[in-house]
């Protein structure tokens, strides 16, 4: 299925800094808790992340993700995930995150 640029344009990803990463034992798989900051208007934001297999909190803390910012928030168990951290499976389906691969200012919009 073919969408058009303005289709693409509706996703709003942005890039973030994690501030904080916590185990989140309540959670079905094993996952974490992520605080993320865009800055300005969009400031720090939660989500959850099933990114244990090659992350720990302390490799996540200060690392700079993408995230899509303009789903609704979602409930997972005792979380409200407000925004939906990006990344792709390595050959094994476990996921890697995606960021840029230099530093950017915070809150930057992907195009």
């Amino acid at each position: 299925m073919s969408i058009t640029y303005d289709d693409f344009a509706k996703l709003d990803i942005r890039v973030g800094r994690i501030t904080r990463a916590e185990p989140f034992p309540e959670a079905r798989k094993p996952a974490f808790k992520l605080w993320v900051d865009f800055g300005g208007d969009l400031g720090e934001k939660r989500s959850s992340a099933q990114i244990t297999r090659h992350y720990t909190p302390e490799t996540l803390t200060g690392r700079q993700v993408l995230a899509v910012v303009n789903f609704p928030p979602r409930q997972i168990g005792k979380v409200l995930s407000e925004v939906l951290v990006l990344g792709v499976p390595d050959a094994d389906g476990e996921v890697v995150l995606i960021g840029p691969d230099h530093a950017v200012p915070d809150g930057g919009r992907l195009f």
